[in-house]
């Protein structure tokens, strides 16, 4: 708990100071409560809180200290270079998942079509469409609360994309192709532990686990995903630290070639993916 409230009139400087959290956290919140960027928060340190923001300030930090991720109190987070809106409707776009993204832009030809199922955030497609303006990227998600951070980060990052609700491929036209499909769905298991862990506990438990065996949604992208998928066009799949040998067996059994996996900045097998059958 805090030890003591930040009140109306204090300093800048000695407000952070007295902030319960690590630096990095005690900026960050700073500055998101009273508006003031970095290098202010030194040139203004002696400039004193207003009683709303010194209200505001200690509301953020009693619900850090809950364990409320970061990114959901400021409403922000960064990736892939891109400033992306984020609420308790999404996933909170992280790092390992930058990896996709770099393989889906190794793999799209010039003016592809890619689509990104389950997209949350949008943090995929956007990303993807932000490099590569040439492509005609397409993001589907479930959630109409999902899509609409979506479509805010699109318009936000002056990126071209289509959007459609849909439970996976149900809204897609039968005939619809693409050079390349890429997904982050849930794959945690229900009952897993992480789920009552750390951030994962404020998260939409949907966008996090199948309620299932962590697979099922990675099996109904596979089972459905060749139909939609040029031959030869590539299905790139993000996974568990522990799934890569199933997701790999699943690709094969449907007749995926140059089946493979790829690691994230934690050596950790993290994407998994292979091109359609003819």
């Amino acid at each position: 708990m805090m030890a003591m409230a930040i009140v109306a009139g204090s300093a800048v400087g000695r407000a952070q100071a007295a902030l319960p959290l690590d630096a990095l956290e005690n900026r960050i919140l700073l500055c998101h409560a009273t508006g003031l960027s970095r290098v202010q928060l030194i040139t203004q340190a002696e400039r004193a809180l207003s009683a709303a923001e010194a209200d505001h300030l200690n509301d953020l930090v009693r619900r850090r200290l809950d364990g409320e991720p970061i990114a959901y109190l400021v409403g922000r987070r960064e990736f892939f270079g891109l400033d992306f809106a984020v609420s308790p409707a999404v996933l909170i776009p992280r790092p390992d998942t930058e990896l996709i993204v770099e393989l889906a832009l190794e793999r799209l030809p010039a003016q592809g079509r890619l689509l990104d199922m389950g997209t949350g955030s949008g943090a995929i497609a956007v990303s993807v469409a932000h490099t590569r303006p040439d492509a005609a990227v397409s993001a589907l998600d479930v959630s109409a609360a999902a899509l609409d951070v979506a479509q805010a980060n699109a318009a936000h990052n002056g990126a071209r994309v289509r959007f459609l609700q849909s439970d996976w491929f149900a809204a897609l036209d039968t005939d619809e192709k693409f050079e390349l499909i890429a997904s982050n769905p849930p794959y945690i298991a229900a009952g897993d532990a992480h789920l009552a862990q750390g951030d994962l506990r404020f998260e939409p438990a949907s966008a996090l686990t199948d309620h299932a065996d962590g697979l099922s949604a990675l099996r109904t992208i596979v089972a459905g995903a060749a139909a939609h998928l040029v031959p030869g066009a590539w299905l790139l799949l993000e996974h568990g630290y522990d799934q890569a040998a199933a997701v790999r067996a699943l690709l094969q059994a449907q007749g995926y070639s140059e089946v493979q996996s790829w690691r994230d900045l934690g050596d950790i097998e993290r994407v998994t993916g292979g091109q359609a059958p003819a």
